[in-house]
């Protein structure tokens, strides 16, 4: 089986692998056709719509998702990634644990002051001498951004940029292998974007591509929404996803878009799973835009044995990221 648009550079000859050889079974990229033409429009999308309707940007530390779900500037005006204001126990918990940016304070609900649930955070939090407040929860939830705040919140410094550059480099979690990352195509909702950063940390992804603009970025829901993997996930801001993903193709990383109208199988990715690879994810409702699928090597879909025609995107996210760490396990 083909994949309908597994060849999506026109014109392009077989790119070689870093090692210097061209991945197995291929006569131009694994999976794909030679014809070098650009994918065709299917419509398809790699996920539901979520429904998530964008909120209304805050000013100050209150920067992010709002009660209704979070605006696409993510970082409440701010032109970096976010993670100003952390919300939920897990996510606050992992921010004290990983100690990758500075806590300026935790606020925990006075009605929980004693209470077992957040003791460790209190434990963590004194031990890295970050300062306690126990606030009223009406005061807390009025500061909160997200839903459920779950009696916790902190307020921190930025969540650092990683260097695109540095992100080829690295292979991840799992010394001495390719790079595995993933790059987001315009994901708005910030629960999907938030339940994507949570599989690319349990799958070991390298790290993680947004676009600077038109895309969520780290609110509180984002991070309440990853169980705190926002803390470890390296994330790059990308002016554009489409001049960002020529980069890595230049860089012999292979490029796989997800969309559920394509006709390749994800169940056929092995040959290019233990290779540098890239994981393209579409929009909610619109999949992959025009110039991100033509910057794909291969375009893949999720069977589907029911009624229904696609998954969320942060479902079929799981899925395909689960699918390539399959294989990169058996690796040496």
């Amino acid at each position: 089986m083909s994949g309908r648009s597994s060849s999506g550079r026109g014109g392009s000859s077989a790119r070689r692998s870093p090692g210097g050889k061209p991945p197995a079974g291929a006569s131009g990229k694994p999976g794909g056709r030679s014809g070098g033409k650009p994918p065709s429009k299917s419509g398809g999308k790699p996920g539901g719509k979520s429904g998530g309707r964008p909120g209304s940007s805050h000013a100050g530390a209150r920067q992010g998702a709002g009660r209704s779900g979070g605006s696409s500037g993510a970082g409440g005006g701010a032109k970096g990634l976010g993670g100003r204001q952390v919300e939920g126990r897990q996510a606050v918990r992992e921010l004290l644990i990983a100690e990758r940016r500075k806590v300026h304070e935790v606020w925990i609900s006075a009605e929980l002051e004693g209470d077992p649930a957040v003791a460790d955070i209190v434990e963590i939090a004194a031990a890295r001498r970050v300062p306690l407040l126990h606030v009223a929860r009406a005061r807390l939830e009025r500061e909160a951004r997200s839903e459920a705040p779950q009696g916790v919140l902190a307020h921190a410094a930025e969540i650092p940029e990683a260097d695109l550059g540095e992100l080829v480099r690295v292979g991840g979690p799992g010394a001495g292998k390719p790079p595995f990352l993933v790059a987001v195509d315009g994901v708005t909702d910030p629960g999907n974007l938030g339940a994507i950063i949570r599989s690319c940390d349990g799958a070991g992804v390298s790290g993680v591509l947004l676009p600077r603009h038109r895309s969520v970025h780290v609110t509180p829901t984002v991070a309440k929404a990853s169980a705190g993997a926002v803390e470890y996930v390296s994330m790059a801001l990308v002016p554009g996803l489409p001049a960002a993903l020529k980069q890595l193709s230049e860089r012999g990383i292979w490029i796989v878009g997800l969309d559920d109208g394509a006709d390749r199988s994800l169940y056929e990715i092995g040959p290019l799973a233990t290779e540098p690879i890239c994981v393209v994810l579409g929009a909610e409702g619109a999949g992959l835009s025009r110039l991100v699928r033509e910057r794909c090597d291969s375009i893949v879909s999720i069977p589907m044995a029911g009624r229904i025609s696609s998954l969320n995107v942060s479902t079929a996210a799981a899925i395909s990221l689960y699918e390539v760490s399959r294989f990169r396990q058996k690796m040496p």
